[in-house]
């Protein structure tokens, strides 16, 4: 017997008040496909299974929620990049799709599972870089340690510094993350190295 469903459970009692609702009905929609389906945490996070593959996983963060399918050929047309999942930032149930197109997307996983088509595995499409804001580009420029740390950083951690400065709703916000982004670079840092394992 597997503790998946408490853990489950917990998962979804500990999200944001926004959070539970949307975590809950996407569950209840998963299960309502299909007797077989299952559950599991995989990555700190809930996935759905069906015949002990993964099918679907969904999670919470901060300000939104995600939902997507496992199987690369299911619902892959119109995937967001801003988002875990194919469904974009998830923030009430309204942005989710209809239930029916919901429950023809799970039908659709089933039905590639019982083919036995399995999800390709190799190396995805690269991601194109994101543009570097100009005002980013001179801070960057100004700081001979930071241009030379820049120079050497992978693409994911570039990537991470431009969403970071993009995403700034205001031109204050973008001057300060630029200001503190320029200094963690200039020290070697990525921009989540607070959570990097040592």
């Amino acid at each position: 017997m597997t503790d998946a469903p408490d853990r489950i459970d917990a998962y979804i009692a500990a999200q944001a008040d926004f959070a539970r609702p949307i975590l809950t009905h996407i569950r209840a929609l998963m299960h309502a496909a299909s007797p077989d389906m299952g559950e599991a945490v995989k990555w700190g996070m809930p996935f759905f299974t069906y015949k002990d593959q993964n099918l679907a996983n969904m999670a919470a963060f901060k300000g939104h929620a995600a939902f997507g399918f496992w199987h690369d050929k299911v619902g892959r047309d119109d995937a967001s990049d801003d988002a875990m999942g194919q469904f974009g930032r998830i923030t009430t149930r309204a942005d989710l799709p209809s239930d029916e197109e919901i429950a023809t997307l799970i039908a659709q996983a089933i039905a590639l599972i019982d083919a036995g088509d399995r999800p390709r595995t190799g190396p995805k499409s690269p991601k194109l870089p994101l543009p570097v804001h100009p005002t980013f580009a001179a801070a960057l420029a100004a700081s001979p340690a930071a241009t030379a740390v820049w120079a050497a950083f992978p693409p994911g951690k570039i990537r991470d510094y431009c969403e970071w400065v993009n995403e700034a709703r205001t031109d204050a916000t973008r001057d300060k993350r630029i200001a503190q982004a320029v200094d963690w670079i200039a020290q070697g840092k990525g921009r989540n190295w607070k959570y990097e394992k040592k």
